[in-house]
């Protein structure tokens, strides 16, 4: 039985122990999400892509480690170094930090205009730096509307917080759940909560989270200092002897501060901090402090508009976005990064400002031309041809389309928002999609340096199956198996601790979190950076693993099956955790037509 662990020690059971998607497989391989991790830094990983020379592989489906051959090229070229100590990771895990990623097989060759989102995507902000600044503007927001002025002691503290967890306006606890509703982690202000206590809210463990009034999915890198400032409230009007407490919120006189009314506040205070331009002109008056400049964007946007179309789409205005852009792109290393220096505008062939994204991706707004020269909106709904450098305002991804002259599957739209970018761009327009997930590369060396956690996980689970293995329905006997569980539950602990106090990302011990299944869900590729796509011929197949079901990944084929191509293969798949090999025709589809070579139907 696999077990997740609250941060308070208490159990949260799972009916198996589940990595990837399969039960019962070790290493997590069934799943891109999980196979996109090697092992071994010497040995090729299912759902991760690299170009490599391994001849056993064939062209295109190459999935060895980095060509650190390849990869000191490439950052030759821009001048810069092809791995280090970036914002969100790490250097003592490089070539793992440079790869792509698959949930779905992409042909890169197919892909003509490559979309971008600026915000964590083309820019990419310095973190914890970035986000201290967010939540002190945020703090002194909630004081000047009358908030207590001691909540202004609070700091930021990065390793609280982590991506996609819910916030619950009833009770005002911050959720970790899987896809389907489940808890896996409960904590009230900054103390996580006990199995009686998470029972108390929660009966079933579970929450629905269709409620959208009362659960709100806190997705976005910004909304990482909303999930620590909720806390910090909490934490404070509950240890504050002026207040009462109740399951609902605070009780001060003849007052009532609802966890709801603290959550409209705090969200009124991030419109104020964001979209009034606050943290703006404070992040353009410390560029350098707050902005990463990374000399290799420049190379490999120019190479992008050599084999395709590129623009850009961001919810910014015209004015942040230009100083952000001009900060990016005017790099005095131009002639050694093998770029002639010139105006960002020109790397694009369409730009689009104040999409209002996710509206963007459906009816859209007015679409207006830019005045480049005063950055305010020309009158009138711009109907006429693609200008070369103009700037737009509003629109919508239709008129991105029509303007450029793409559709559907030839697009390779790429941003940091699982919901306003991926999701929203799958299932409206059909684009293809890349998140950027800056968090991977701490994941990666939390994966690889406690490697051994995970392997006595696995050992556990395989203990527990042999105590049930030769017992049937007929026996009486009951093994004992609390100490086993027991150290599960340590281990799950010990193993979600490595990552930070909310745990990993992912998953919580053996379960995968709602941020993981959205991204398996809806976004093509993945990686720490788009930048990564410089490591990559424009030829190249980005080829997914198979995705096994349960019986599919315990279950082994049958020998007697196998072909002389299978037999060859037997042994390096077995090496590497694959089922033995069975020879197939090539997939078809109802007409008997074979599905396209990357995938795709």
């Amino acid at each position: 039985m696999g077990l997740g662990l609250n941060r308070a020690g208490g159990v949260i059971s799972a009916p198996h122990l589940v990595w990837g998607g399969s039960v019962g497989s070790w290493p997590p391989v069934a799943s891109p999400v999980a196979a996109a991790v090697p092992l071994c830094s010497m040995s090729p990983s299912r759902g991760c892509c690299f170009p490599s020379c391994d001849p056993r592989l064939g062209q295109g489906r190459a999935l060895g480690p980095a060509s650190p051959r390849g990869v000191a090229r490439a950052a030759g070229d821009c001048g810069g170094t092809a791995a280090g100590a970036g914002p969100w990771g790490a250097a003592s895990y490089p070539w793992g930090s440079l790869r792509i990623f698959v949930n779905r097989s992409l042909a890169l060759e197919k892909i003509k205009c490559f979309g971008f989102d600026m915000d964590y995507t083309l820019a990419m902000y310095k973190s914890p730096d970035y986000e201290e600044l967010a939540f002190a503007l945020l703090l002194q927001h909630l004081v000047s509307i009358g908030y207590p002025p001691e909540i202004l002691a609070y700091k930021y503290d990065p390793t609280f917080p982590t991506r996609g967890l819910v916030f619950d306006a009833l009770y005002g606890n911050l959720l970790k759940v899987d896809s389907h509703g489940n808890l896996l982690v409960c904590a009230h202000g900054f103390r996580f909560l006990r199995g009686a206590e998470i029972l108390h809210y929660y009966p079933n463990k579970f929450i629905q989270r269709d409620d959208m009034k009362r659960f709100h999915i806190l997705n976005t890198l910004f909304n990482l200092t909303e999930a620590h400032l909720y806390a910090c409230l909490v934490d404070f009007f509950t240890n504050c002897p002026r207040y009462i407490n109740c399951d609902t919120g605070y009780k001060h006189g003849n007052l009532f501060m609802s966890f709801r009314s603290m959550f409209q506040d705090v969200r009124e205070a991030m419109d104020h901090v964001h979209l009034l331009g606050c943290l703006k002109e404070k992040t353009l008056e410390n560029l350098e402090k707050y902005v990463v400049k990374d000399p290799r964007v420049p190379l490999l946007l120019s190479r992008m508009k050599e084999v395709g179309k590129v623009f850009l789409a961001t919810n910014s205005d015209y004015s942040y976005t230009d100083a952000i852009m001009s900060y990016l792109f005017d790099s005095t290393d131009g002639d050694k990064a093998g770029t002639a220096q010139r105006p960002w505008r020109s790397y694009f062939d369409l730009i689009v400002v104040d999409t209002r994204k996710p509206l963007f991706f459906a009816e859209g707004t007015v679409l207006r031309q830019v005045n480049t020269a005063t950055g305010k909106l020309r009158i009138g709904t711009y109907t006429g041809p693609l200008q070369h450098c103009a700037v737009y305002s509003g629109g919508s991804s239709d008129v991105v389309c029509d303007l450029l002259g793409v559709k559907g599957k030839e697009i390779l739209y790429m941003g940091d928002h699982i919901f306003g970018d991926i999701l929203k761009s799958k299932k409206r327009q059909g684009w293809r999609t890349f998140l950027v997930v800056p968090e991977l590369a701490r994941e990666l060396q939390v994966w690889t340096e406690k490697s051994e956690l995970f392997e006595e996980l696995r050992s556990l689970d395989l203990f527990l199956a042999e105590l049930y293995q030769h017992l049937d329905s007929g026996s009486s006997e009951r093994p004992d198996i609390s100490s086993i569980k027991r150290r599960i539950q340590k281990v799950t602990h010990e193993m979600d601790m490595c990552y930070g106090k909310m745990g990993s990302l992912f998953r919580c011990g053996s379960r995968q979190t709602l941020f993981a299944s959205q991204l398996m869900r809806y976004a093509d590729l993945y990686a720490a950076s788009f930048v990564n796509f410089l490591y990559y011929p424009f030829s190249y197949l980005f080829r997914a693993p198979p995705v096994l079901m349960a019986h599919e990944s315990t279950v082994e084929h049958s020998r007697g099956d196998a072909g002389e191509a299978g037999a060859a293969l037997a042994p390096w798949l077995a090496w590497h955790g694959h089922p033995s090999p069975q020879v197939r025709a090539a997939p078809q589809d109802s007409s008997g037509e074979e599905e396209d070579d990357d995938g795709e139907a």
